[in-house]
């Protein structure tokens, strides 16, 4: 309702009219700006640590455990970052509300080659101008100088964390603990050694773990080589034939470089091949199912001289087409017909498959490649030269040798450096390895992802799979800046130390006291290891093992009061990333249950990735990135987190200018809510003016057994973490319910009664109800916003918010009335009201009277309410007709079965100066000649009385 205009009356009678209605205060503290004003609320909420009171307040509850996984201390945050740390600060807050203690310790990341690459960028490689000891160092003052300015980020997104005491994985409290994992899953057969294959990066000169390989397309050499049969006569025998001189093995491959390590040629046992007589290539074999596509590449058209398995081939032996030595034909299942020959070069020193079967046929495992490229000397052709430029020569070769029967390029999917963006090479080196088999550790990772929760639920399955089929974990890196992988070798067997649990306890002890130097400058008769039959293992442990073993460090480092005999607890829930279920759910996955035999979380939570209305993802070429920081400064941090909590996570995450202009004004119809509710809550005191349940207004109870059914179904919604559920429901009662329904029609009652009446504060006392509530729903979400309004309610407010449950409701009895008649009437009588209005016939409604038609059950029904029925519709009046007698132009509004019509007409009568109703006593006081006679009984007399409305 508007306010009320300056009434004139003769002198003699003048009465300041205006002062009697029960206005809002006009200068309400609770203002918009949300970029300038939420900056000072956060400098109040560090001044006061709000983060520690709220943590007190909570002491005693049962425990929620959020574990944190820790973003890379490199480089700004950007909007993915911001959307993972404010999902996880709204499950942390909901939590709270369900009753429980709820800490959240943030954390980084802190090792690695990114920062290697920053600071080598700026003093050198080590050698050069640093010592190993200095590179560390300056490392270490880079990643601190990252953590900083990405803290003073997250902060600014309203995220309520213990930021003054984070977990760093390069904190030597967390660093000695990893070494303390490291001894547990040794102790448990977890990690082997061996000379394997190994993802390579030639840019990174290091080995790389699963998790830091991405696919790209990439064009590669696509070459059919021949290799001579070295005995024709056996060949022919096997084959069925009379003779097969100048026969040859045809395998295809994409990497001309690695034929320098072949040391066999893999068949399927149960894969038909031919032996085919070609014009010009002469007698091939090759499977029966791609001979034609083999004809097609070659030019050629082939007749098939015999046929046999593969099994029957096994111990064959051909000539290598350039290296002076005889290969074996030997069997693998991995050998399929989706491309090639069916016939499969294998280098046991370049390819997992290639290395397992090799290890049943007792092959070499030659690597001919250094760490820097470059192919060792004494390999044939390409010695000295780089990988990168090995493939022409090779090419070279086997065309001066007539091995190369066909030559195309193919583009298809191939590893790449996830920094580097280039692409790997497979190298076989001596590392380290968590075993996938030993002691079980498949079976039982994948027996724990079934005792787990995953959000969705398709994150199940997709881990599942990953672990399943996954290759062992090497956890050897050759860095400077890392963990060491303090262990002694045994210099002639390789073996580690045999009390190497032990050593790396004690290890552990002094690095937590003294950091890593203690190790890296120490040498093995500093630990008491005899280095005439030892040496120290100079790799550092990959990262995902440092952030892998979080679950354990973090607690250890930081809360050491949460572990119970040394263990962490388990932590009630994992939330980062779809990219996560191949990188930290998966090495967190690992290293727990190898040290432990669980996961370490109770359920995970994935989210999409972040992409621009068009669903392209975040480019600075595209011009569509979206930056957290200037969202802050333009919209403010409530509208950041309005849009996440609005958007579906489980799949992309769109955003863009427009989306966010949208979501700041569903956050203001939310903010306008409150401001409403907080004006019209102005001196009243919850202790001395609250109403009893039995003596409300019916509509207030009503409204309180509303509210209190949408705080169950809000509660379920954070619950099941469907915080885009949330959003939906809570601007829908904003704007439908309590806007456009139940607020409308109680500016009547709160404006026009005694301040003090019983009408008045029965309905002060539904909304405070409902701004106590709606203050606990919005704070895990819009936490500036509700902090302030929890500042400004009625009442003690010296708790702090974030530590509340949810609003304990009155138990209510609204009247027995036919509510959803009432609701569905409303529409009705608006939508005629509407057409009036759009005639120019009314202004609002209350320059209309309605009448409704309706049979006796029904009439029965709105009888009961009666001359209060104008109240609900904000009507001056309402009159109740039987259905014979409605007009032709009166609505139909269904209810059920039954029928009721509407229709309304201009009110005849004049208004009423002070309530603005229309109505016929208008006047008919002398003292009061511009008044009605409910607003005179409401300043001279003890005031109306409302039962319903």
């Amino acid at each position: 309702m508007p306010a009320a205009p300056r009434i004139v009356l003769p002198r003699s009678t003048v009465t300041d009219y205006k002062s009697t209605i029960n206005l809002p205060q006009t200068e309400f503290p609770m203002q918009a700006n949300l970029a300038k004003r939420e900056p000072e609320m956060l400098a109040r909420w560090l001044k006061e640590d709000l983060y520690g009171a709220v943590q007190a307040a909570s002491q005693g509850r049962p425990v929620f455990w959020l574990v944190d996984g820790p973003p890379y201390a490199n480089g700004d945050i950007h909007i993915g970052h911001a959307v993972n740390k404010v999902l996880k600060d709204i499950v942390v807050k909901a939590a709270r509300l369900d009753g429980y203690h709820a800490p959240f310790t943030p954390g980084w990341d802190c090792h690695g080659l990114p920062i290697e690459l920053q600071v080598e960028k700026k003093f050198g490689k080590v050698g050069e101008r640093l010592d190993a000891r200095t590179f560390r160092e300056k490392c270490r003052e880079y990643a601190a100088e990252q953590i900083a300015r990405q803290r003073e980020d997250f902060k600014r997104l309203g995220v309520l964390a213990d930021w003054d005491r984070p977990y760093l994985t390069m904190h030597p409290a967390f660093e000695a603990e990893q070494l303390r994992a490291l001894a547990q899953i040794i102790e448990n057969g977890h990690v082997v050694r061996g000379f394997k294959p190994v993802h390579w990066c030639l840019d990174c000169a290091s080995s790389l773990a699963e998790a830091e390989v991405e696919y790209q397309d990439k064009v590669s050499h696509s070459i059919d080589v021949r290799f001579l049969a070295a005995d024709a006569g056996e060949l022919a025998r096997r084959f069925g034939v009379a003779e097969a001189d100048g026969a040859a093995f045809v395998i295809w491959t994409t990497t001309p470089w690695t034929l320098p390590a072949n040391q066999a040629i893999a068949v399927g046992p149960h894969i038909t091949y031919v032996l085919a007589e070609f014009p010009r290539a002469g007698r091939l074999v090759v499977a029966a199912d791609l001979l034609e596509p083999l004809a097609r590449r070659l030019g050629q058209v082939a007749r098939v001289l015999g046929s046999a398995t593969g099994a029957a081939l096994e111990g064959m032996r051909a000539h290598h087409p350039f290296a002076s030595r005889e290969v074996p034909v030997i069997l693998g299942e991995h050998v399929t017909l989706d491309a090639g020959t069916g016939l499969v070069h294998t280098a046991p020193a370049h390819g997992q498959e290639d290395y397992v079967v090799g290890l049943r046929y007792r092959l070499p495992v030659d690597n001919p490649v250094g760490s820097d490229g470059v192919f060792v000397e004494g390999t044939p052709v390409v010695a000295g030269h780089h990988v990168r430029k090995a493939d022409a020569l090779i090419l070279d070769v086997l065309k001066a040798r007539d091995a190369l029967l066909a030559h195309d390029s193919i583009t298809h999917s191939y590893p790449h450096c996830w920094r580097h963006k280039t692409p790997l090479i497979f190298r076989a080196t001596p590392q380290w390895f968590v075993s996938m088999d030993a002691n079980g550790l498949r079976e039982k990772a994948v027996r724990a992802i079934g005792q787990t929760q995953w959000i969705p639920d398709w994150g199940e399955s997709r881990i599942r799979e990953m672990v399943a089929g996954r290759p062992d974990w090497c956890i050897s890196r050759q860095r400077y800046w890392g963990v060491p992988l303090a262990l002694f070798v045994d210099r002639k067997t390789q073996d580690m130390h045999p009390q190497t649990a032990e050593l790396l306890r004690r290890i552990a002890d002094r690095v937590e006291r003294e950091g890593l130097e203690v190790w890296f400058g120490s040498t093995p008769e500093d630990w008491g290891v005899d280095s005439a039959r030892y040496e120290k293992c100079t790799d550092t442990l990959d990262v995902w093992f440092d952030s892998g073993v979080v679950h354990q460090c973090a607690f250890r480092s930081v809360i050491p009061d949460a572990l119970v005999d040394g263990v962490a607890p388990q932590a009630d829930i994992y939330l980062e990333g779809s990219d996560q279920h191949r990188g930290w759910f998966q090495s967190s996955l690992l290293t727990s249950v190898a040290m432990r035999d669980r996961a370490p979380y109770k359920s995970v939570l994935t989210h999409g990735f972040t992409v621009d209305e068009q669903g392209r993802k975040m480019s600075k070429s595209l011009g569509n990135v979206v930056s957290p920081q200037q969202v802050t400064k333009t919209l403010g941090a409530d509208v950041l987190r309005l849009w996440v909590a609005a958007s579906d996570y489980s799949g992309e995450i769109a955003i863009s200018d427009k989306l966010l202009a949208r979501m700041a004004d569903a956050y203001r119809r939310i903010r306008n809510t409150a401001r409403f509710l907080l004006g019209n809550l102005d001196g009243f005191d919850p202790i001395h003016d609250r109403v009893p349940p039995e003596r409300l207004v019916a509509v207030d109870a009503w409204a309180i057994a509303e509210a209190a059914k949408l705080q169950d179904e809000l509660r379920a919604a954070y619950a099941r973490r469907e915080f885009h559920v949330v959003y939906h429901k809570l601007h829908n009662y904003c704007v439908v319910d309590l806007g456009g329904r139940y607020l409308d029609l109680l500016k009547d009652r709160l404006y026009t009664t005694p301040r003090k009446s019983l009408a008045r504060r029965s309905a002060q006392t539904a909304l405070l109800h409902i701004a106590e509530a709606l203050v606990r729903w919005i704070a895990p979400i819009l936490s500036f916003t509700a902090d302030e309004i929890w500042r400004l309610l009625p009442g003690d407010r010296s708790a702090p918010l974030f530590a509340q449950r949810w609003h304990a409701f009155p138990q209510v009895a609204p009247d027995a009335l036919d509510w959803p008649l009432l609701c569905a009437l409303r529409e009705g009588v608006k939508k005629v009201l509407e057409d009036l209005r759009v005639a120019g016939q009314i202004g609002s409604g209350l320059n209309a009277e309605v009448t409704l038609y309706a049979d006796d059950a029904q009439a029965e029904a709105l009888r009961k309410v009666g001359a209060e029925l104008r109240f609900w519709f904000i009507t001056s009046d309402v009159e109740i007709a039987p259905v014979a007698a409605r007009s032709a132009e009166a609505l139909e509004v269904k209810h059920g079965d039954a029928s009721i019509w509407v229709a309304a007409r201009v009110s005849p009568h004049p208004k009423c100066e002070r309530c603005w109703h229309q109505r016929s006593d208008v006047g008919r006081d002398v003292r009061h000649p511009s008044l009605c006679g409910r607003c005179i009984e409401n300043i001279d007399g003890p005031g109306e009385t409302r039962r319903y409305f």
